[in-house]
């Protein structure tokens, strides 16, 4: 008989022990020592390893993109949405470490990864962007001529870049602190 909420303490426990560990040096019983379950449990909800890898980000990053559109939902323009939706990015990593850690160095080791198990959940997270540089085009407050697709990457590799080096460099500072900068480099760049 299958328990409802042992996956998500076993994809919990995951974040955790590839934090502490690197994806690569840990293994399924040291999940299930963490998640507090015998090592069997795993199997009944996940194939392999990899497989609670691309799940936990499948379901981390759609909790997140629809948590995201509530979140800039009734902001009143987009330069309002631009500048929470980074600083809401960058305040999740930040207040997540383990969370952190796993997305943004240990998924970067699977080649495959990026190439098919999360295409869909990055592709929701592009869109979304892509959705507010199109409203604020609309509105006017953006460059007609801008490259929504190519502004959309920048963004994203600015945020991602940024919470790369606090995690690399120990969190030695509020990652949440550079939002606002980091946004102004973007408007600036996306400005009538």
């Amino acid at each position: 008989m299958r328990d409802s909420e042992k996956p998500q303490q076993i994809i919990d426990a995951a974040v955790r022990v590839f934090a502490r560990h690197g994806y690569y040096n840990s293994r399924v019983s040291d999940i299930a020592r963490e998640a507090g379950v015998a090592s069997g449990t795993i199997y009944l909800y996940f194939k392999t390893k990899d497989d609670i890898l691309v799940r936990l980000f499948r379901e981390k990053m759609a909790e997140w993109v629809a948590f995201l559109r509530e979140a800039i939902a009734d902001l009143p323009d987009a330069v309002a949405k631009l500048r929470r939706l980074v600083a809401l990015h960058l305040k999740m990593l930040e207040d997540n470490p383990d969370l952190a850690e796993v997305v943004q160095v240990e998924l970067r080791q699977g080649h495959k990864f990026f190439r098919g198990a999360s295409a869909h959940e990055i592709t929701a997270y592009f869109a979304l962007i892509g959705a507010v540089l199109e409203e604020g085009m609309a509105a006017g407050l953006f460059r007609r001529d801008l490259p929504v697709k190519l502004a959309t990457k920048m963004l994203f590799g600015g945020m991602d870049q940024v919470a790369t080096s606090w995690v690399l460099g120990k969190r030695r500072y509020r990652l949440a602190d550079t939002a606002d900068a980091l946004a102004d480099v973007v408007l600036n760049g996306v400005a009538r």
